[in-house]
């Protein structure tokens, strides 16, 4: 699902694909009465509008994660950037360390949001976690050194940049279930299958419709959902704001 366009192909042609499958089962069949295409019809319409649910419920769940995901990263930003000022209430040595070591840390937070291959990912992966090492040894020794409120209140603050980040790492894998696009696709293959064998005459067309609409629908949920693999992404617009601010002080 990293890939809304492979999902885009492949589902418009097992949609369609079903729909001819359907049709071929009608002709194979003997042909339906008007009685029998009547309880079609009501099977059908109960399938459609089931199906239109879980694409409601599937896009609703899609936007949400990526809601959040946007919320995570500002959450993000703020955590670095309160920080930052409250390492100059540290002595100037530790101060001039946690502010170049955050400096960094913002610039690998960025890379985080905008790259996609995962041999780069696994090594920003690397040097965050490193980063975040080093600015808790700073603050971790001067609160062993000095155990004052103002350092309290900076190791507080450094316990929110390093929380931050596993929240949004979370948000990230926080996907669309697979068992939702499981029962999503089964019954679109379901309703074409209908559709093919309740047809009339064997259009090109008709048998197109419902399959690049439902394609459209899965690319767009796919789309919002991925991460890193779709059109629609999150981007690391405060952290941004955020590193063009601190590389100007």
């Amino acid at each position: 699902m990293d890939y809304p366009l492979i999902v885009f192909a492949v589902s418009l042609l097992a949609l369609w694909f079903s729909a001819q499958a359907g049709a071929h089962l009608h002709g194979r069949l003997h042909t339906v009465d008007e009685l029998e295409r009547e309880d079609l019809g009501v099977i059908l319409a109960a399938t459609l509008t089931l199906l239109g649910l879980i694409i409601g419920f599937s896009f609703s769940m899609a936007v949400s994660r990526y809601d959040q995901r946007k919320n995570y990263e500002e959450a993000e930003a703020n955590a670095i950037g309160t920080e930052y000022v409250r390492a100059g209430l540290l002595p100037a040595a530790d101060a001039s360390k946690v502010r170049e070591l955050l400096t960094d840390y913002v610039s690998q937070r960025v890379l985080f949001y905008t790259t996609r291959g995962t041999r780069e990912l696994d090594q920003i992966n690397a040097s965050t976690a490193r980063l975040q090492s080093d600015l808790w040894a700073v603050i971790e020794a001067r609160a062993a050194a000095q155990p004052t409120p103002v350092v309290a209140l900076t190791a507080s603050g450094m316990n929110d940049v390093l929380n931050s980040q596993g929240y949004a790492q979370a948000a990230w894998w926080n996907r669309v279930p697979i068992a939702a696009w499981s029962l999503l696709i089964t019954i679109s293959i379901f309703c074409n299958l209908l559709i093919g064998y309740g047809a009339h005459g064997r259009s090109a067309l008709l048998f197109l419709i419902l399959p690049i609409a439902l394609s459209i629908a899965f690319f767009l949920i796919a789309d919002i959902d991925s991460p890193r693999g779709g059109i629609i992404r999150v981007l690391p617009q405060n952290l941004h704001s955020l590193a063009g601010s601190l590389h100007s002080l």
